[in-house]
């Protein structure tokens, strides 16, 4: 398809030789394009992360490569946060279920802490905060409120809940 104009056929039977041969491994055709990311638009999902380059935020003329984790990869973390906060968790002991909340939290921040996470991190934090409060107020049949004077977030933040 686009690889055609940027390499020739001689050397693109080479590579995918190699590749396929040498390398025993084999092209997926269908998913293999080459792109130019230099064009505005233009982006690449791989491995959780989508590259892209993006405008200077100053106005200046020079352009500078984005790394921001993919709307992929944070679908899947909203699947799994909801796994762990669920009603089926209703009988583990707030603590545990913090700690539980917390390794796993630490591990995806860990992982995707590369390049320009922080609007992610932040609707993250906002999610599980928000499903954590409607986990305190199904547990038990009086609805859970925070004393007086303290919020969710600093019940939560007293519990070591982790901020990414």
């Amino acid at each position: 398809m686009g690889l055609a104009r940027y390499v020739s056929p001689r050397l693109r039977d080479w590579i995918e030789g190699k590749l396929e041969g040498w390398l025993g491994l084999q092209v997926n055709r269908e998913k293999t394009r080459v792109l130019d990311l230099r064009q505005p638009g233009q982006s690449l999902d791989f491995l959780g992360y989508t590259f892209r380059q993006d405008r200077d935020q100053y106005g200046r003329p020079q352009r500078y490569w984005n790394l921001v984790p993919s709307r992929k990869a944070v679908a899947r973390e909203r699947e799994t946060l909801r796994g762990l906060i669920s009603p089926q968790q209703c009988h583990t002991p707030l603590p545990e279920l913090v700690g539980r909340l917390n390794r796993h939290l630490r591990g995806w921040a860990n992982y995707f802490g590369l390049g320009y996470p922080r609007n992610v991190f932040r609707y993250l934090n906002h999610f599980v905060r928000c499903r954590l409060g409607k986990h305190l107020h199904r547990r038990s049949q009086r609805g859970w409120r925070a004393r007086k004077g303290v919020s969710l977030y600093a019940h939560l933040e007293r519990l070591g809940l982790v901020r990414l």
